[in-house]
């Protein structure tokens, strides 16, 4: 994990919140640009990666960048993915399975860390897909929103997803799988 900075006497009050991305393309720049805004009406933030993806940030802006300022720090979990393959994230299966089993305990001890040696932390916004971030506010007794970056659309069928399952609508019978079909056939 980065390390923490001490802040100034003068934002000692301000509201501090996390921002916690789900770790992959389409969700981490929503949430920097709510981050900010959230920033410019006077809160101390903190936005949390996975050690993958704050590897990639480096890479693409340079460690200026990750630097952050007095009062918006980037910090890291460790998210369980192989360090060596650059495409980790583009798997999603195996990355909702690694940040399911991963970033509980992690995460737990950075919010426990930031709230003995920075500012308490008021609320916890995270990813929809991050439940993770959920339980831990939920132990911790800090408020959590859910931010989620998809369309409304994907939104609504997320959550009726239980209900078409509950009516035997899904999994669709009959369907070949989309991957095995995939496997053996040129698209």
């Amino acid at each position: 994990m980065d390390s923490i900075s001490t802040l100034p006497p003068r934002t000692q009050q301000k509201p501090h919140a996390i921002f916690v991305p789900f770790p992959a393309q389409g969700h981490i720049n929503p949430f920097m640009q709510l981050a900010k805004l959230f920033h410019c009406n006077g809160f101390y933030i903190t936005f949390v990666n996975t050690e993958f993806n704050h590897k990639r940030f480096i890479k693409s802006l340079g460690t200026e960048f990750v630097k952050g300022l007095p009062d918006f720090q980037f910090e890291t979990i460790p998210d369980g993915l192989p360090p060596c393959d650059k495409d980790a994230t583009q798997d999603v299966p195996l990355l909702c399975d690694s940040t399911r089993k991963n970033c509980y305990g992690p995460f737990k001890e950075l919010v426990n860390k930031l709230n003995s040696s920075v500012l308490p932390v008021t609320c916890i916004i995270a990813d929809g897909a991050c439940g993770f971030a959920g339980r831990v506010g939920k132990d911790l007794g800090i408020k959590e929103l859910q931010f989620w970056t998809a369309s409304a659309c994907g939104f609504v069928g997320h959550l009726q997803y239980d209900e078409l399952v509950k009516r035997g609508i899904l999994p669709f019978k009959g369907m070949i799988k989309i991957t095995s079909y995939l496997n053996n056939n040129t698209v």
